[in-house]
């Protein structure tokens, strides 16, 4: 197969056109219109086999992460998705019907969540990889930022923690392994939360870790009660007589949940904004003045994990340790 016939077919099923694609596939650059009066957000992220998938995950899984992990960055800053740009890395000898299936699953997702695949690239590698870009916008007002929190705010987290990192063990339950290969961005709540937090970041390396980063921004701690944090009927099952029923979901990562720092005054109209869009979420926390960001049992007491999220650049662990 030809880099053009591969061209062709893995981008043939994705959608094109949409709000402001002047000139898309095709040329040398895609041409772009931002929507009048809002402001570009671009992000990118990269999925590699044998770092981020292996065997385990079939081809159209591998295509839908790979966009999905960049919606989700534009959900945590409040933005509507518009556009995305892929760069294809492919072995030699990859079978074609895996590379068009991988494309299938990035076009799946990409009409899910409205987003036209603009531009792109293919070149040889040693391994599979799909490096993407997504752009999306907001008004200049309700860009959600890290470094608005402050103390008294309450800490929302949205769908449920610890699905995707327990979706990883051998055996998982179905519902768990679908959270792990087919996250599902919250977009449509974050713009919802867009003009009522004063804060929020998206779970992608767990939730300590994550909103370690979120108040290192803001100058600020935090307090989370983990007897409060959402858990899936899956994931209580699977951690039912666990050594540590909490490593999962306050430091397991890839959930690609939200976490929001809203003033307490607004919490009403934040939570009613979730149940209108029919996603759970849950206070489990609040900002607090110093820097500390504490992890309470549920007895009171301070709990230190075994570890404080994913490091991208840590020795690769194949198999979970929960």
């Amino acid at each position: 197969m030809t880099e053009f016939e591969l061209i062709r077919r893995f981008t043939a099923p994705a959608p094109r056109r949409g709000t402001g694609v002047v000139l898309g596939i095709g040329d040398d650059c895609a041409v772009l219109r931002p929507p009048p009066g809002e402001l570009l957000l671009a992000t990118v992220d990269a999925v590699v086999e044998g770092v981020h998938f292996d065997a385990r995950f079939a081809p159209g899984d591998v295509g839908w992460k790979a966009l999905a992990v960049n919606l989700s960055d534009l959900a945590a800053m409040g933005a509507r998705p518009l556009w995305a740009l892929c760069a294809l890395a492919v072995p030699e000898g990859a079978d074609p019907r895996r590379l068009a299936a991988v494309g299938r699953g990035l076009a799946a997702c990409a009409r899910r969540h409205g987003i036209a695949l603009a531009g792109g690239n293919v070149t040889r590698a040693r391994e599979l990889s799909l490096t993407v870009t997504a752009l999306g916008s907001a008004p200049a007002g309700r860009v959600l930022r890290r470094d608005g929190a402050r103390p008294g705010d309450v800490l929302l987290v949205s769908g449920t923690l610890g699905d995707a990192a327990l979706g990883l063990a051998p055996g998982a339950a179905a519902a768990l392994a679908r959270r792990q290969r087919r996250p599902d961005p919250r977009l449509a709540l974050g713009r919802a939360l867009g003009p009522l937090a004063s804060a929020c970041i998206d779970l992608s390396d767990g939730l300590a870790q994550d909103l370690g980063h979120l108040c290192r921004a803001s100058g600020t701690g935090a307090r989370v009660e983990l007897s409060r944090l959402p858990l899936s009927p899956a994931a209580r099952r699977a951690l039912a007589g666990a050594a540590d029923p909490f490593l999962a979901p306050a430091t397991g990562g890839e959930d690609y949940e939200l976490c929001a720092a809203v003033p307490p005054g607004r919490v009403a109209r934040a939570l009613a904004a979730a149940r209108r869009l029919r996603i759970p979420l849950t206070p489990v926390g609040v900002v607090t003045r110093g820097r500390a960001v504490v992890l309470e049992g549920p007895s009171g007491a301070r709990y230190r994990p075994a570890r404080a999220g994913h490091d991208h650049l840590a020795p690769h662990r194949r198999k979970p340790a929960f």
